[in-house]
């Protein structure tokens, strides 16, 4: 299977991470080319979002070598059929029902060291200035903390719209503290049988407390810690619930866990998690600016052969775009260029009419969000909750 390919998907997802067709898309693909790990995971991430979705469900199946039936009744089993050897063949594919009681299974979380730092994001300065006030100032100064009586508990919800950086920038901040980072996904976390997410959420945090100091990431907490008065799931309440507490700890058991978490829905968020010691401070993640965008350009060309790039030019052409679709930018730009060297048997280099081709094709992907903000900006924020929004709406002439 071809890399590009592969890549523009997944990019595509990260730009639109609710559309369950280009998830199945990209799983069949990888399970067609031996991604049977990825390929779960994709189909379990379309099942938290429909559940009843027959094609996830199939794709699973495929994935784990579950055989499918088209028969509405299934064939009854004869009397020699060996139950043992059939529970031995699913046991490690199949929670129990009832896990209260069950030895805790070895992590499954992973902890990494991120090489990133703030100064490999371009631009960005207001993001980094509250990033700075909330984690690094403390961090760096023990002294100043201890006479001002700084914790370093606490969160910080990240939101805007999609594409836009918020994974990037948290990454980062692991690597400009010298933690470990540490990302977990609705996937990872969410489970169909009782009690198995409440677990996972305190493994979770038993590792990361571990391996403090660590960068704990919560991509998509909208979906983890929806707003519990719009779920009939009462499981998810539990896990929301569990969160809460997990998060409020007990006697400084979190201190040098640094909780990040992004939305692009923050109004969907549980309120109890906004309270004071759990994501208690925001910082509104925008499309990347002039400077942003450049460095955008700037890292998906660096590694692909060019020639007569002017980046500056092109981020003031890609003003409006998210980080994704500059990322969607280069790879069309790249594949102009592959087409062309296949077709006329010359290999040549991606050029600025590669690029700017590519620009006039893709069309911003954070339209329909800014129209969401823009409902909740003058139907929902009361409070000015959402006041930076506002600001940012008024100057795109949303508002």
């Amino acid at each position: 299977m071809d890399e590009s390919v592969l890549g523009a998907l997944r990019t595509a997802i990260e730009a639109a991470p609710k559309d369950v067709h280009l998830r199945l898309h990209l799983g069949s693909l990888l399970l067609d080319d031996g991604g049977t790990d990825e390929a779960i995971a994709l189909a379990s991430a379309v099942l938290q979002l429909d559940p009843k979705n027959v094609e996830a469900r199939t794709l699973m199946a495929r994935a784990i070598g579950t055989p499918q039936t088209t028969d509405s009744v299934a064939t009854a089993p004869t009397q020699d059929f060996d139950w043992n050897a059939a529970e031995s063949e699913v046991d490690h594919l199949v929670e129990p029902m009832f896990a209260e009681n069950s030895e805790p299974a070895v992590s499954a979380f992973d902890v990494e060291r991120s090489t990133l730092t703030l100064a490999d994001v371009g631009g960005m300065k207001s993001v980094k200035e509250r990033l700075t006030a909330a984690f690094l100032a403390p961090l760096r100064n023990p002294e100043l903390r201890a006479l001002y009586k700084k914790s370093l508990r606490g969160g910080l919800l990240m939101y805007g719209p999609p594409g836009c950086g918020k994974t990037f920038i948290a990454r980062a901040l692991a690597g400009e503290l010298g933690a470990k980072f540490m990302s977990v996904g609705i996937a990872d976390i969410l489970d169909p049988y009782t009690g198995v997410s409440e677990r996972n959420i305190h493994e979770l945090f038993q590792v990361a407390r571990r391996e403090a100091p660590v960068v704990l990431f919560f991509d998509e907490i909208d979906a983890l810690g929806q707003r519990r008065s719009l779920t009939r799931n009462s499981g998810l309440r539990n896990s929301v619930n569990q969160l809460l507490n997990e998060l409020d700890g007990v006697d400084g058991a979190n201190e040098g866990v640094f909780v990040l978490a992004a939305t692009n829905q923050p109004w969907d968020v549980d309120p109890a998690l906004r309270r004071p010691g759990r994501f208690d401070r925001t910082v509104l993640v925008l499309p990347p600016d002039l400077a942003a965008r450049e460095a955008i350009f700037r890292f998906h060309l660096a590694s692909r052969p060019v020639e007569g790039i002017d980046l500056a030019t092109l981020a003031r052409a890609a003003d409006g775009l998210s980080g994704a679709d500059i990322a969607y930018v280069c790879e069309i730009a790249a594949e102009r260029a592959l087409t062309d060297s296949a077709l006329s048997g010359v290999t040549r280099l991606i050029t600025m009419k590669d690029v700017t081709g590519a620009l006039a094709e893709v069309h911003p992907s954070i339209s329909s969000w800014l129209d969401s903000a823009r409902n909740v900006v003058l139907f929902g924020d009361g409070d000015g909750t959402y006041a930076e929004l506002k600001t940012y709406l008024k100057k795109v002439k949303r508002l």
